[in-house]
């Protein structure tokens, strides 16, 4: 990377996260999602995105999940990828909202026919006496839908769409002089500003 900041954060995304898929051994589209929960406390966790471009980062999850259940009541997140192969990470800060349920639909039926069956008998996030009870909900399931390859999408189940408002770039360096920028939307553009580390 030079000096001289990019001007599209979006074409920079796209040019680090096809890096990541040529040398990250596995995942390069896992990143943290951080947010507040529904008590008002931080929650932090790693999901895989599932599609990125101009509206934003998706991935879909259980809306009745711990995560699902804070974002509904405070809908602003913070992405991080950190591709250690490449010695780079991304931060990506902004509001959420859900797809629509014809896109989270489309997603939905592209999914393997376990995990769709999985999306109807994990009840994510709530307590359960142990993994058989897991188990056993999926038995239920499997037999609920035998026989059918069009499995409905649980209407407690979509995606959720990170709409950046601000994206950061770190590249390590020697001496821990690593490179680091921001871009901050400001209306239709992005403002660029270099960062100390």
């Amino acid at each position: 990377m030079t000096n001289i900041i990019p001007q599209n954060p979006n074409a920079l995304f796209e040019e680090w996260f096809r890096e990541a898929q040529k040398s990250e051994p596995n995942d390069p589209s896992a990143m943290a999602v951080s947010l507040i929960d529904a008590e008002g406390k931080p929650s932090v966790r790693i999901v895989l995105m599932r599609k990125y471009g101009e509206k934003g980062f998706e991935f879909f999850t259980n809306y009745e999940s711990r995560k699902g259940k804070g974002l509904e009541k405070n809908p602003y997140a913070e992405l991080c990828f950190y591709w250690k192969s490449l010695h780079k990470q991304i931060r990506i800060t902004g509001r959420v909202e859900k797809t629509s349920a014809a896109e989270s639909d489309d997603y939905f039926n592209n999914r393997p026919r376990g995990s769709r069956v999985g999306a109807w008998a994990s009840q994510q996030s709530r307590p359960m006496e142990g993994y058989e009870e897991l188990q056993g909900r999926m038995d239920e399931f499997e037999a609920k839908f035998e026989g059918m390859e069009a499995i409905p999408r649980p209407p407690h189940w979509g995606g959720f769409r990170v709409i950046p408002e601000r994206i950061e770039f770190w590249e390590e360096q020697p001496f821990r002089l690593h490179k680091r920028f921001v871009y901050i939307k400001q209306g239709n553009t992005w403002k660029t500003e270099w960062l100390y580390p």
